[in-house]
């Protein structure tokens, strides 16, 4: 994590009507990293995304992107500034057809090689014999990759996914690897939050993980894989670095 970080979390509290679920969350990311965030159901996870959408506001903390302070921006706002979320359990609009559902965020905004729909149809080849399929009739997997195509095509800046891989089948999930190595390969900054380990390892170089709604661990991915008793401890699984 060497490059200017384009997302920092300071001391960030969130609260669903008493029930306060983030403790204090600090994390950063840099420009063009990937970066994931772990933790078992109920640590705040998702509350931690729908903070930095702006979907529930923190009552304390900041949340610095591209050097200004968002955390009490509306999400409308947010996402003009650059951000893009693939929200938990897809929520694309069922009635449109694939192509109508990425029209709808389609935003060229001034980058050097912005994601349009040849581009998408590029990366998703299979959307090219189906832009005319409605949402609805899509199965689960491409639901999903027709969520990321979505938040790609509005051009972000960082791209924010909620547990990807929830629901999907392992061949699927194989699938959305390749599909995010390509986008990271194309510097996009991806910060995640999931449950899945084997996948974390193979995407992100740099992992936080949450427990009881406060940053318990950080380290590399490599430097996760070797570490059996924290994985353990916090995900209920310990998955060992493969050695030659």
């Amino acid at each position: 994590m060497e490059n200017t970080p384009i997302l920092v979390v300071k001391g960030l509290h969130t609260y669903y009507g008493q029930s306060h679920i983030l403790h204090g969350v600090d994390l950063a990311l840099d420009e063009g990293a990937v970066v994931a965030v772990l933790g078992r159901n109920g640590v705040g996870k998702t509350t931690l995304i729908r903070s930095l959408i702006g979907f529930t506001l923190p009552r304390e903390g900041h949340i610095f992107f591209n050097g200004q302070d968002i955390a009490q921006w509306e999400s409308f706002r947010r996402v003009k500034a650059g951000l893009a979320v693939v929200p938990q359990g897809r929520h694309i609009f069922s009635s449109l057809t694939l192509e109508e559902n990425l029209l709808s965020s389609a935003n060229p905004r001034m980058k050097k090689n912005p994601w349009d729909l040849e581009r998408i149809f590029d990366l998703f080849p299979q959307f090219k014999t189906k832009r005319r399929i409605r949402g609805a009739q899509l199965s689960g997997g491409e639901q999903q990759m027709l969520a990321i195509g979505r938040a790609l095509i509005s051009n972000p800046d960082l791209l924010l996914l909620d547990e990807p891989t929830e629901g999907l089948a392992p061949l699927i999930i194989g699938g959305l690897i390749e599909v995010l190595s390509q986008i990271k390969k194309e510097g996009q900054s991806i910060l995640f939050v999931e449950q899945n380990l084997k996948f974390t390892l193979n995407i992100a170089g740099y992992v936080f993980i949450l427990s009881r709604g406060k940053v318990a661990y950080e380290s590399t991915s490599p430097e996760l894989s070797r570490n059996p008793g924290v994985q353990l401890t916090y995900l209920g699984v310990a998955r060992r670095e493969k050695r030659a």
